[in-house]
């Protein structure tokens, strides 16, 4: 076993030394497809753009789903180093690497039942279905590096090394970015020069992170993988810690895919209305996320330190950050909210209806910042089935919330019943929280 020194005192500085490049990294990453859509949109046939937005979707939908790569990865990595565990952090990126290749084998190899059975129940037909299968039948390819890359960023946060976090998504979109603009302007090969980009960059971001693990801590392969491929207990802490952040994430899709739907009850300009400052909370989201990485990282490595004192900061401090972040996104949407709206729409009925549901969408990331940071600090602890009981019952409360409210109030009990679902879940992971700590069980994560 080989011994860490001593860990990295819990401070501000600490907490937006981790913050400031997860925000600038995730919001990297919103720009990619943006790039894409807007590259082929440069060409003037409609389909094309529709195409390769669908084909886009589906695999967000694929690999967002397996994104509890990440997260358990992190939080078991996170304890292990604070714990002093060096080898047993490596087995666990080992077990990851694996479990990650071998998931984005099976979504290469299944690809065209994905893609005949995924893009006409996205909507996709005609020369639009003809397009996305373009896409999609060459971005497959990118699936074991994709998933590869969730695993190798979950293992840099978890031993704290954001900026090397950034640097690899930079590298990934970066090069995506670069390669779009390169085959689809300058070599006009279309849909399948912005999918030969994305597949580029998610390989090129995979070795990038290979190369620099294999710096940092040694070789990957050889005996010690060995141990990790043959460690059943490990492998069966990370299938249940995978299963809870999976069916949490579901709940969470599901949640949002429900509101979308409801939004086109009320008409195509409500509908349209809703997605706006949706995107405007998915950008924002990304400033949250950033110090959700934070607590996940200090969380678990002050439960592998066994340092109370150290948990209960960590807590105190990122949560401190993340209302206040919440709270600064609020008052900016409140006073530019419309302008943010006329950017995105010229229809005199969509400006009208965001205008009628703008307060209740600018509460959206204050309401949304407890569940964040509580996210993240029960990814960190590796209390998994926590975090999905109360996503479920948060889940089972919006229903509720929205069978009452929405007839009664249209949009507007629609939304609140969304407010609700967020506070809920915030509320919830912190009572678990004070109980933990009222009984002395703070300290104890997966498989104590």
């Amino acid at each position: 076993m080989t011994m860490l020194p001593q860990a990295e005192e819990i401070t501000h500085r600490a907490v937006l030394k981790i913050a400031f490049p997860m925000m600038f990294a995730y919001l990297s990453t919103a720009l990619v497809g943006a790039v894409s859509i807007a590259a082929i949109g440069q060409i003037g046939r409609a389909d094309l753009s529709a195409g390769i937005a669908i084909g886009a979707i589906l695999f967000d939908i694929l690999f967002n789903s397996l994104n509890f790569l990440r997260s358990t990865t992190l939080g078991l990595t996170a304890i292990a180093l604070g714990a002093g565990r060096t080898d047993k952090a490596k087995a666990i990126l080992q077990r990851s690497l694996i479990l990650a290749v071998g998931l984005g084998l099976v979504i290469l190899v299944l690809g065209r039942w994905e893609i005949r059975i995924g893009l006409p129940l996205l909507g996709a037909h005609g020369t639009v279905l003809q397009a996305a299968a373009s896409y999609a039948v060459i971005r497959v390819l990118s699936a074991p590096f994709a998933l590869g890359n969730y695993a190798i960023l979950g293992a840099l946060l978890g031993r704290g090394r954001a900026i090397a976090g950034l640097a690899l998504q930079l590298i990934l979109n970066g090069t995506n970015i670069l390669c779009c603009i390169w085959t689809v302007l300058v070599l006009h090969w279309g849909v399948r020069g912005a999918a030969l980009s994305a597949v580029s960059g998610e390989t090129l971001a995979f070795v990038a992170g290979l190369v620099w693990l294999r710096l940092s801590t040694g070789p990957l392969l050889g005996q010690g993988l060995t141990a990790a491929w043959r460690d059943g207990t490990g492998w069966r802490q990370m299938g249940v810690l995978n299963r809870d952040t999976l069916i949490r994430s579901l709940a969470l899709l599901f949640t949002f895919a429900f509101f979308t739907r409801q939004g086109a009850v009320f008409g195509a300009a409500t509908l349209a209305a809703n997605a706006i400052h949706m995107q405007f909370f998915a950008l924002s989201a990304n400033c949250l996320d950033g110090f959700a990485a934070a607590a996940e990282q200090m969380a678990g490595r002050m439960i592998g330190a066994r340092d109370t004192g150290g948990f209960r900061r960590a807590v105190r401090l990122t949560f401190g950050w993340s209302l206040i972040s919440g709270a600064a996104i609020t008052l900016v949407y409140l006073v530019f909210g419309q302008d943010f709206v006329a950017l995105l729409t010229t229809a005199a009925d969509v400006r009208a209806d965001a205008g009628t549901s703008l307060v209740w969408a600018a509460l959206v990331p204050v309401m949304a910042a407890g569940a964040f940071q509580l996210d993240g600090v029960f990814i960190g602890a590796t209390w998994s089935r926590d975090m999905r009981n109360m996503m479920l019952l948060s889940l089972a409360v919006f229903l509720v919330a929205w069978a009452v409210l929405m007839p009664a109030f249209a949009n507007a009990g629609l939304w609140a019943a969304f407010l609700i679902f967020l506070g809920v879940r915030g509320v919830t992971l912190g009572i678990v929280l004070l109980n933990r700590m009222k009984s002395g069980r703070i300290l104890v994560a997966f498989g104590d």
